[in-house]
C-alpha cells in the first residue's frame, strides 16, 4: 500500500484518487509486447477514460487512427484511452510482436495498449468481466466503453461507431 501510495504521490495523484478507485480497476495488467504492468488504479484514477477491446486483424483496425487523435486531443485534459488487445473474435495477430507493430507502427499508438487477454467468456479479464456486467459483452472488436473519473461505465458504442462520431465525441466532452 505504500508503494502504491508513493507511486500516486509520484504521478501527482492524491490518496483519495486511490480511495475512489473502483475494484476492477485495481489489477496489475501486462502492456502489449512488454514485460512492464498496468494498474489502471495507479495510472489512471481520477480520469476520464474510453476504454476499447481491439484486435490488429480486423475491419475495423482502422480505427486506430481516430483513437489515437481522439487521445491527442484530450489527454491535456485529463482524458485517457486505454485498448485491450484480445483474440476473442479470432483478429488478433498470434504474434504479440506482430500486435504491437500495427499498433505501435502502422498507427502510431502511443495511449496504453494492454497485451492480449479475453474480453467475453469464462476466463474474461477483470475490466471487462465489470464493464460486460454493466453494459453488454462486446459483440466485435472495437467496442467503446466511457467510463467517468470514478470509474462508473457511462455508455457503450458498438465496432460501427468511428472515434469521430459526434456523439462520442459530445459525450467524452460532457465528462471532461
Amino acid at each position: 500500500m505504500k508503494k502504491l501510495l508513493l507511486s500516486l504521490t509520484i504521478l501527482g495523484l492524491s490518496s483519495s484518487a486511490l480511495a475512489s478507485c473502483p475494484d476492477y480497476m485495481n489489477h496489475d495488467l501486462r502492456k502489449l509486447h512488454s514485460k512492464e504492468t498496468v494498474n489502471l488504479c495507479e495510472t489512471h484514477a481520477g480520469k476520464p477514460m474510453l476504454i476499447v477491446n481491439t484486435a490488429s486483424h480486423c475491419g475495423f483496425t482502422g480505427q486506430f487512427e481516430g483513437l489515437e487523435a481522439l487521445y491527442k486531443q484530450y489527454k491535456d485534459r485529463g482524458f485517457e484511452v486505454v485498448g485491450f488487445a484480445s483474440d476473442s473474435f479470432k483478429q488478433e495477430d498470434d504474434s504479440e510482436e506482430k500486435a504491437a507493430e500495427v499498433c505501435f507502427v502502422n498507427y502510431g499508438v502511443t495511449f496504453t495498449m494492454m497485451a492480449p487477454t479475453p474480453v467475453r467468456g469464462d476466463d474474461v479479464n477483470p475490466v471487462f468481466k465489470y464493464l460486460n456486467e454493466k453494459t453488454s459483452n462486446p459483440s466485435w472488436n472495437f467496442n467503446k466503453y466511457l467510463v467517468n473519473a470514478e470509474g462508473e461505465v457511462l455508455e457503450k458504442w458498438g465496432s460501427m461507431t468511428r472515434p469521430d462520431d459526434k456523439d462520442l465525441i459530445a459525450a467524452i466532452e460532457a465528462v471532461l
